[in-house]
């Protein structure tokens, strides 16, 4: 057993109200400089929905992720035989127009103007050729847009429902849709990191922390095509690839990253846990149906005794091991179930989790009078606006049973809770729908709990970096007294 720790997060989407608050925190922070324009590590979609880059979810066209070959686990995107033909040129990238070109406006126009008969206006210029622009697309292009024959009907997801099933999809007494907000997953079989032949994307062995090398970057973009979250880019003035490093920073501080900190709808659970690293490969081969509870099965129990042996054996310190005991990424994802992988046919097993959104209740109008079409407090799981075939293949392989078994229990802790309240419904009937979910009702306290009543303290259960370890530390530090910064003396540039 090689215990290792890994910095996790899971995401509550039936809480995310859609303000990109998030996204204007990271985007301020770390991607404000030439070459990051079009870059958003952090980005909010809306699902049905194409997302961003378009349609980053069909890897039949951008060939992301791992596959199983022969029993084998290779890359989709390169491999020995691939990469000599693809070294100058990755037919599997995104372009610019799957992207957008960033834009600004001429202000300069608005108090140049000469003096006419209408109101001057800033036209939009590119931050890419400086050039005036007509804007076809950007970074946030079909926020909202639920039902739209455009953007929500060509959601990957919906490839494996029936026509019945989109036609119900898109009515409209049945539309909705859901916010999906993403980052890098840092995960834990990272394709991004395997498929670079410089070396210089890797995965930090503190924390798990995906981080890519700015000085031994060649700008070869093959990690952007094997990423198949579309979550590394490329910046083209600098000609080098950069991501997401989940503010490492601020985590090394006691802090939450940016989009964690900021974020309005308190979606945001950040903590460690501890995995077996010894059975990577053997979870990353299973077949699509057993992905999830594989990825479930690396993760250790931090109260076992064997585990924190071997923890303590492996280096990990005992400050770390007891932040893993209190991380509510280990309630969500291994003790309730209710947070799921997205896209884990991707086989990069991913470190971000999402609690599946709860669809709103459907209605109709007569006259003055909105009547619910179901009788009960709560629609029926099955009866859900979104198809449950639709969730499925976004957070479960296209298997229904992990997303059921989710929702089920999200359903009934609502029950309980209502009966416990309001008291317009019958406790006996709330405990039988507990029992039926496979949740007791300390359990479902306990979800209630960690859902609506959250601390800061509770949602982020930060570990102590333990810097003092680190091999930076055991540099001269007077050679190195100089140095600024992330250990740059200057910026980055072409031909580093």
């Amino acid at each position: 057993m090689d215990v290792r720790s890994q910095i996790a997060m899971v995401f509550h989407l039936d809480k995310c109200i859609g303000c990109h608050t998030c996204s204007i925190a990271c985007k301020n922070i770390w991607t404000d400089r030439r070459g990051t324009e079009y870059m958003w590590w952090n980005n909010v979609e809306t699902k049905p929905g194409t997302g961003y880059p378009t349609r980053w979810e069909d890897q039949e066209r951008y060939a992301g992720g791992w596959e199983v070959n022969n029993g084998d686990l290779s890359l989709k995107s390169t491999g020995k035989r691939k990469v000599i033909f693809n070294i100058f040129h990755n037919p599997h990238m995104p372009t610019m127009d799957d992207y957008y070109e960033p834009w600004t406006y001429d202000y300069q126009h608005l108090f140049n103007a000469p003096e006419g008969a209408d109101q001057p206006t800033a036209r939009p210029v590119s931050m890419v050729t400086g050039e005036l622009i007509n804007i076809e697309s950007g970074p946030n292009w079909d926020d909202d847009l639920g039902g739209s024959p455009i953007y929500a009907a060509n959601d990957p997801n919906l490839a494996s429902l029936t026509p019945e099933q989109r036609e119900q999809l898109f009515a409209v007494e049945r539309l909705v849709f859901f916010y999906f907000p993403r980052i890098c997953n840092h995960c834990l079989n990272p394709g991004c990191v395997a498929a670079c032949p410089s070396g210089a994307l890797y995965k930090r062995g503190e924390d798990g922390i995906v981080l890519l090398d700015q000085k031994r970057c060649r700008g070869w973009r093959s990690c952007i095509a094997a990423c198949p979250y579309k979550k590394v880019f490329f910046n083209w003035s600098t000609g080098k690839s950069e991501k997401c490093i989940l503010c490492f920073p601020r985590v090394e501080t006691g802090q939450a990253p940016a989009c964690f900190h900021s974020c309005v709808g308190r979606i945001r659970y950040l903590g460690v846990l501890l995995y077996d690293a010894s059975r990577l490969e053997e979870v990353a081969k299973l077949p699509n149906d057993q992905l999830v509870e594989g990825q479930r099965s690396l993760i250790l129990d931090p109260h076992d005794p064997a585990v924190i042996a071997a923890a303590r054996a492996n280096g990990v310190p005992d400050s770390t091991i007891e932040s893993a005991q209190n991380s509510p990424v280990y309630k969500y994802v291994k003790v309730w179930k209710v947070a799921l992988p997205p896209h884990i046919e991707f086989r990069t097993l991913p470190m971000l989790f999402y609690v599946p959104p709860m669809s709103p209740v459907m209605a109709h109008r007569e006259g003055n009078a909105v009547t619910h079409d179901s009788e009960d407090l709560f629609h029926d799981i099955e009866a859900a606006r979104v198809p449950m075939k639709f969730l499925a293949n976004l957070f479960g392989a296209g298997h229904e049973a992990h997303v059921r078994y989710a929702l089920k229990k999200q359903k009934a802790v609502r029950w309980y809770r209502r009966a416990m309240t309001v008291g317009d419904v019958d406790m006996p009937l709330a405990q039988r729908m507990l029992t039926e979910a496979d949740c007791t009702p300390e359990e479902a306290d306990g979800i209630y709990q960690l859902t609506s009543l959250c601390s800061f303290d509770d949602r982020f259960v930060i570990p102590p970096a333990h810097r003092e370890e680190a091999i930076q530390m055991f540099e001269d530090p007077l050679e190195h007294k100089q140095g600024v910064g992330f250990g740059f003396l200057t910026g980055p540039h072409r031909g580093m």
